[in-house]
């Protein structure tokens, strides 16, 4: 018995030395070879490698930490979008897209405009005694006076209107304080150096995130 088990131990060896020595390729029976032409059928996409020179390894949109941000921006009026759109002629094709949009319109519940400080003081301490609240205004052509609301449509502010008045308040009217206006919705897919070349110019818009 103990013959037997040395014998087939013996036979075990020799054909795993012929398989790995490639004597029994003849019949199929070879290890995988780890050599031309062998590996290069192993890889993947070798079209796709790409040798720089060090000055362009070292710039930060070839390297793998400058990762492609999308913003958006706007809308845009027609001031704003000038100085952007001459920045972004530089960008490569798909880096950046725009498309119309509306600004819509604004409305204003208003009181004024008043003769002197003296009388916008007064005003103001009677809308406080009435428990109605205002804001400051934005367009300085309406000062001195009030503003009780802005909205986004006619109707909500006359809404805003109609309840005043039951509070008490009489002297008050609607005004469109912004009219609606075609823009510009800006997208722009780019790396971070890229994206703080132009955040200057928009400093004054609210960039978000693309959904």
């Amino acid at each position: 018995m103990l013959r037997l088990l040395v014998l087939a131990l013996l036979l075990a060896n020799a054909g795993y030395f012929a398989w790995s020595q490639g004597l029994l390729g003849a019949w199929g029976l070879a290890p995988m070879q780890n050599a031309e032409p062998q590996r290069l059928q192993q890889q993947i996409r070798p079209e796709a490698v790409q040798i720089l020179r060090e000055p362009e390894a070292r710039r930060p949109e070839t390297g793998a930490a400058a990762t492609a941000e999308c913003l958006l921006a706007g809308p845009l009026d027609e001031a704003q979008w000038g100085p952007v759109k001459t920045a972004l002629q530089a960008w490569p094709a798909g880096t950046w897209s725009v498309e119309p949009a509306v600004q819509p319109g604004s409305w204003l519940v208003y009181m004024g405009k008043y003769d002197n400080g003296e009388q916008l003081a007064r005003k103001r301490a009677q809308l406080r005694q009435l428990g109605v609240s205002f804001e400051a205004l934005a367009d300085p052509a309406l000062e001195p006076g009030l503003a009780l609301g802005r909205f986004a449509s006619e109707a909500a502010a006359n809404a805003r209107l109609q309840a005043l008045a039951e509070q008490g308040v009489r002297s008050a009217r609607v005004l469109q304080e912004h009219p609606e206006t075609r823009a510009q919705l800006l997208k722009l897919v780019a790396a971070p150096p890229r994206l703080a070349a132009v955040r200057p110019l928009l400093s004054a818009i609210k960039l978000r995130p693309c959904r």
